[in-house]
């Protein structure tokens, strides 16, 4: 058999061409399938380690700091998680929605990244924590290493930028809650 090179070529031109083109469609559509968009509704999480709870402002208890910290954090509820960010509209990460949250209700400016959030706090019993209060995890890989961090609502939920599910509120006595939490903090004022 004799094969001219422009026939190869003609060949790869109108045969294989197309179907290069056609696998690298299905990849790419098969690809974004896995992926989600950062949405600003917020549909109930059914992994283990998040049971999202509804709380209305109004049944939050506390001075009138705590107060003002617990109504803000919610405010942030639905916002798209953000690596590094720390906005309402571009999306926030979890140390970032804490650190604006505490700089726009008092005027505290706390340390960017959750683990030196945590030696900014005065570190306090789970038992003794209140409205306003950061409650501190080993989410990676360490299991020593602080690596998200939330502000506590009441005894029992607390509000974080979850990675997959953005700005929402959790239940501090969940399963993976409970194996991860490191610490509870108190920001001084």
């Amino acid at each position: 058999m004799n094969l001219n090179p422009l026939s190869i070529s003609g060949y790869f031109s109108r045969v294989m061409k197309p179907l290069l083109k056609i696998a690298v469609l299905l990849l790419v559509l098969l690809a974004m399938g896995g992926c989600k968009s950062g949405k600003k509704n917020v549909k109930p999480d059914s992994s283990p380690h998040h049971d999202i709870v509804k709380i209305d402002k109004h049944s939050i208890k506390g001075n009138k700091d705590q107060k003002a910290l617990v109504e803000e954090a919610m405010t942030w509820i639905g916002v798209p998680y953000a690596y590094a960010k720390s906005d309402k509209k571009e999306g926030t990460d979890c140390s970032g929605l804490v650190l604006r949250v505490y700089l726009d209700v008092l005027d505290v400016k706390l340390p960017r990244n959750s683990a030196q959030q945590a030696e900014f706090c005065k570190k306090i019993d789970k038992e003794d924590v209140e409205p306003g209060d950061l409650v501190f995890f080993a989410t990676g890989k360490d299991p020593d290493k602080i690596s998200h961090v939330g502000i506590m609502i009441d005894k029992e939920n607390f509000i974080h930028a979850s990675t997959k599910k953005g700005v929402l509120i959790s239940q501090l006595n969940t399963p993976y809650y409970i194996r991860t939490f490191r610490q509870a903090g108190r920001v001084p004022r």
